[in-house]
């Protein structure tokens, strides 16, 4: 087998060549085993290869693999809705199925635009939606995602997120300052009557694991409420448990205009979608968005299989393990200054690494996945700078599982800055 048949064009986080996967661990084809901390970046939420969620792919595949929603319905999609429809915020009751996260975005941006009659967006700075040319137009973490493809979409502006560790101020102040400039943009760039949606990251993905303040989400929903702006949540990382509850918006008290969901949704198959109220779909004129693939029987039959295994204590171990995993990274951060913060929600945890200057310790990190990676543990990082690692454990990890996890991490934190 040769690699040099694969594009350069996918960054590579290991050359591990892996043979399989079970819960929380992976092994390569030399039979190293590895303790896999970024769930395939957010997806494996139930771990690799539930026995229920292969059981229902294994039973789907002898049915109908592929079964084209234009041409007719089919038993999984429907039943996945049915699933999907006891988990959502109470009203976004109807959905629609894509294969990816870029895709979800797409869709979204495209029924806000018919169901309001007007053409812009807000995004927020450090946002990941995706890679197609509109998401590369509303993704704001790293320039690398939209190098050399500008011009891209137009119609797209940006707000501040509420980031309190990157200002350095007190959250509260902090999202008073982003909503202050939210409506600021809305007065000098892009007019309420203009404006069909504000799309957010209820959690930070890859701008770097950032929990907003209380009232910087609520906030959103009242700017919308006022001016008849369409909330749209990406939901894409941070759902399907991922933070303790089913989706992030649930901790902070509001419900979506439109939600998009993806990644953790089918533990694996590539599917993807995005739910709305009845009322607003029906502004979406019928034919104008569509797609091959979406709502494949298989992902279909595996995503319902997901949501059951969810609901079946998932959320409340995401909580439970998620508070051992920050308690462990806070006496860390009491010994070990240059790392600056730690945050999250459930296990959705981001560790942010700062120089004594206040700069970015981005080869800090890349030293210390490094180390983690050979003594068997895999970690991600993320944020503009590459100085957060991101913690992504599987939501069925168990607390020796996570134990274990730490201790080669605070290893590899006392190798290399020692």
């Amino acid at each position: 087998m040769d690699n040099e048949r694969i594009s350069p064009v996918w960054s590579r986080i290991t050359d591990i060549l892996v043979d399989r996967g079970e819960g929380v661990y992976i092994w390569d084809v030399d039979g190293n085993r590895y303790l896999d901390f970024t769930s395939g970046i957010g997806v494996i939420n139930t771990g690799h290869c539930h026995p229920r969620v292969v059981e229902a792919a294994r039973e789907q595949v002898g049915k109908i693999i592929h079964a084209q929603v234009n041409i007719y319905y089919h038993q999984p999609l429907l039943r996945l809705a049915d699933a999907l429809s006891e988990v959502v915020p109470p009203g976004l009751d109807t959905f629609f199925f894509s294969n990816s996260g870029a895709e979800a975005l797409e869709g979204a941006v495209k029924l806000a635009r018919h169901a309001t009659g007007r053409p812009n967006i807000v995004v927020f700075q450090g946002s990941f939606h995706g890679r197609t040319n509109l998401t590369m137009a509303m993704t704001t973490s790293k320039t690398v995602y939209r190098q050399h493809y500008q011009p891209l979409a137009a119609g797209v502006f940006v707000a501040p997120y509420a980031y309190a560790y990157r200002y350095g101020w007190e959250p509260e102040a902090t999202s008073e300052w982003c909503l202050r400039e939210l409506r600021h943009l809305l007065a000098s760039q892009t007019a309420p009557s203009e404006t069909a949606a504000i799309i957010v990251e209820p959690v930070l993905g890859e701008g770097g694991y950032v929990v907003p303040p209380p009232s910087f989400l609520p906030g959103l929903r009242e700017i919308c409420d006022e001016h008849g702006i369409l909330l749209v949540a990406d939901e894409v990382q941070s759902g399907f448990g991922r933070t303790g509850k089913f989706f992030a918006v649930e901790h902070f008290g509001i419900v979506p205009d439109i939600m998009t969901m993806a990644k953790g949704l089918a533990s694996g198959f590539p599917l993807s979608g995005l739910a709305a109220p009845r009322h607003l779909m029906e502004k979406w004129m019928t034919g104008t968005h569509g797609g091959t693939y979406g709502g494949n029987p298989v992902a279909c039959a595996a995503a319902e299989a997901t949501v059951r295994v969810i609901q079946d204590g998932l959320l409340e171990n995401a909580t439970r393990m998620g508070a051992v995993l920050m308690a462990g990274l806070c006496d860390l951060q009491e010994r070990y200054p240059v790392l600056g913060d730690v945050r999250g929600l459930g296990l959705m945890v981001g560790a942010e690494f700062t120089e004594a200057d206040g700069s970015p310790a981005t080869s800090l990190v890349k030293e210390i996945v490094s180390r983690c990676r050979q003594d068997g543990l895999l970690l991600l990082n993320c944020g503009t700078y590459s100085n957060v690692i991101r913690w992504i454990p599987p939501l069925v990890v168990d607390q020796a599982q996570m134990e274990a996890g730490l201790d080669i991490f605070e290893r590899a934190l006392a190798e290399s800055t020692g």
